[in-house]
């Protein structure tokens, strides 16, 4: 673009490093001042072979190289090295260590108070609830009346605290979805379900709509099922037809002869050495003649 009375515009002088290209050449080549920088820091044993680099934004890139340190296995050394368009070398940003794909590393930190999980309460053990427990509600005092006590029992009544309606719902969710509710793999085996159970006891309240307790020992006894649960030992489940196992026929051992089996037979006698030749007879001495 041009003027009044003004010649065209000289484009300015590219630098070495002005392009984007030339930037991340700069960027990429600073390998060594990194390693150096890196050496620097933690002394050269502490420092093993080139990993790679990578780009955290258009100026600035990132060498990283395995840590030789007791304890950090896994572990890098990530030196950040930047740089604007137009410098014709990188600098060193910071130099850091971090965790590799395989660095071993502690487990996620959890709160005190969220460390405690089911089956962790063992006897002997106290485990208050928390003063905001969103569970449980104030209960009331009892009113003397036999009749209205037995009637607001289910409400919590002579109980310093009771379930709300939040608990309520919480623990509804948690048996429905859980080992016992609709959707395990037991219920999915079965067409039967426990609300059509000879061994199903009703809870009583609000939660008894969805769910009771069995009471069958070969089952999930005394444990909370929901009523769309099931299983095979369900008390409509009719007995296999016929006599014996349903997989084979039944084996009579009345209809078979039982013989002992012979001795076997005793290895013959090793043979003997042959027999004794006689003892030659030992010559006879010699009579003396008379007159000798």
């Amino acid at each position: 673009m041009t003027g009044p009375g003004e010649g065209p515009v000289e484009p300015a002088a590219t630098s070495v490093a002005e392009s984007p290209d030339e930037l991340a050449a700069v960027l990429t080549g600073a390998a060594d001042r990194a390693r150096a920088a890196v050496e620097e820091f933690a002394g050269a044993e502490a420092v093993g072979d080139y990993l790679g680099v990578g780009y955290e934004d258009p100026n600035a890139a990132t060498h990283r190289f395995l840590a030789h340190l007791p304890g950090y296995q896994g572990w890098q050394w990530a030196a950040v090295v930047a740089a604007h368009p137009g410098a014709d070398q990188a600098t060193i940003s910071e130099v850091v260590l971090i965790p590799g794909p395989t660095a071993l590393l502690a487990p996620e930190w959890v709160p005190w108070d969220r460390r405690v999980r089911p089956g962790d309460l063992s006897p002997g053990d106290l485990l208050a609830p928390a003063a905001d427990d969103p569970r449980l509600v104030p209960g009331y005092a009892a009113s003397g009346d036999p009749e209205v006590d037995e009637t607001a029992a289910e409400v919590g009544l002579g109980r310093r605290w009771v379930m709300s309606a939040w608990g309520r719902a919480d623990a509804a969710e948690r048996w429905h979805t859980g080992d016992h509710g609709p959707d395990s793999a037991m219920a999915r085996s079965t067409k039967r379900m426990c609300r059509d159970c000879g061994f199903f006891l009703p809870l009583a309240g609000s939660l008894g709509a969805m769910f009771g307790v069995c009471g069958n020992e070969l089952s999930a006894d005394g444990q909370v099922v929901d009523k769309q649960y099931g299983c095979g030992a369900h008390s409509d489940t009719p007995a296999p037809a016929g006599t014996g196992s349903p997989a084979y026929e039944p084996y009579d051992d009345g209809v078979l002869d039982v013989a002992e089996n012979p001795p076997p037979p005793e290895p013959p006698e090793p043979a003997t050495e042959s027999a004794e030749s006689p003892e030659p007879e030992s010559p006879e001495p010699e009579s003396p003649e008379p007159g000798d």
